[in-house]
């Protein structure tokens, strides 16, 4: 069952109008490892691992597209009193033109969305070794957007995310650390 509360995780402020903050951000939207891989990833995955960390994936998984929620919100307030002409400055002209200010799955360069990007191996450890390093990924992204960002309420919600990130990539260590253990206990000597 869910229960959908209708407020973001963290809250979303932004100074003013930035088309090319928006277009760094869409990569976290739509790109190889953004929030909606990152989603789409653990729930895939959760079929195929063990019972003992099921959940962590389920529970990740799910907060992964309240990410995908926030970026949306900060996507949308950078852009939405932006002109055509900001817009296509900000190296978001195509994107108008196809989809207007409707959010589109793609990453910053444009590129649309890839079912490539959903890793799944179907051995636990190496999935979740896989999680770790996506979870990195965005970490490292995040830092790198709040360091090209001038906006101190846009950089609260990005370190926000970025310290999810951090924690989901140590939950995910610990569930390899388990499942080694469980493994090592199967083992015939």
């Amino acid at each position: 069952m869910w229960f959908y509360e209708k407020k973001l995780q963290y809250p979303v402020k932004v100074s003013s109008c930035n088309p090319r903050l928006a277009k760094f951000l869409i990569e976290q939207y739509g790109g190889a490892d953004g929030e909606l891989a990152a989603a789409l990833r653990y729930l895939n995955q959760r079929y195929t691992i063990p019972d003992k960390v099921v959940g962590l994936l389920t529970d990740i998984g799910t907060e992964e597209f309240a990410h995908l929620e926030m970026i949306a919100t900060m996507v949308y307030k950078l852009t939405k009193d932006a002109s055509p002409e900001q817009l296509k400055e900000a190296g978001l002209g195509a994107h108008f033109v196809i989809h207007d200010r409707a959010l589109f799955y793609a990453n910053a360069d444009g590129v649309p969305f890839s079912a490539t990007y959903v890793q799944a191996k179907g051995d636990p450890i190496a999935d979740l070794y896989e999680d770790i390093a996506a979870e990195e990924k965005a970490r490292a992204t995040y830092q790198w957007i709040i360091d090209m960002s001038d906006d101190p309420d846009l950089n609260d919600a990005l370190s926000f995310l970025r310290e999810r990130e951090i924690i989901h990539s140590q939950r995910f260590r610990e569930a390899v650390e388990i499942l080694k253990e469980e493994r090592d206990k199967q083992k015939v000597f």
